[in-house]
């Protein structure tokens, strides 16, 4: 039996590695952030357990890195969806809505995921994260900014307070006023996108 190729490991790799982040979002979402193991996560993911230290440095880590999958996988499937548009408004209403909508529909992951983020770890900056930030840099383009480099941190900033505003214990607002706002601040029409009561 002949070695396997390198394109054949690296496929391998990028496998076990997916099913970890999707184990890790699945579990967070069912359990919450402490009572998800990191050996629970490598038994859902069907891997061994080294393999979660080997990609990854630690369960905040890993965490972020599931959740920026996520999000990139709910962003990128809202800015394709049919009727497909190259309008830079219509996806970027698309892509807040996206957004909007994990905190609606993944509250108890996406609340982990912000509390990670301000926490001592801060911001992991991970190939997930790096898909995310060139699908919302993309956006911003084709919205027509004149300064990428300036108003993609700006959406990313406005999005984020989205997302911690909806999931404030205690005192959260309502996703559809964060949505108007945002649209407002970006001369959004309310229809573009997926309103609410639409659903996604």
């Amino acid at each position: 039996m002949s070695p396997r190729s390198a394109s054949v490991n690296e496929e391998l790799r990028r496998r076990s590695r997916e099913r970890l982040l999707q184990a890790t979002v699945e579990l967070v979402a069912e359990r919450g952030y402490e009572a998800t193991t990191l050996g629970a996560i490598a038994d859902r993911a069907g891997s061994a357990r080294g393999l979660v230290s080997y990609y990854f440095p630690g369960k905040r880590q890993l965490l972020q890195s599931a959740v920026h999958r996520l999000m990139h996988l709910s962003l990128e499937a809202g800015l394709e969806r049919e009727p497909r548009t190259a309008d830079g408004r219509e996806r970027l209403a698309r892509a807040i809505d996206a957004i909007l909508g994990l905190s609606r529909d993944q509250p108890v992951l996406m609340r982990a995921h912000m509390a990670g983020i301000l926490q001592a770890q801060g911001f992991v900056q991970c190939p997930e994260q790096q898909r995310l930030a060139a699908l919302l840099r993309d956006t911003v383009q084709r919205y027509g900014s004149p300064d990428v480099d300036a108003d993609y941190p700006l959406l990313r900033a406005n999005l984020m307070g989205a997302v911690f505003a909806a999931l404030l214990p205690g005192a959260p607002m309502d996703t559809g006023k964060l949505r108007a706002e945002l649209f407002q601040r970006y001369g959004l029409d309310r229809e573009m996108g997926v309103p609410p009561e639409q659903g996604t």
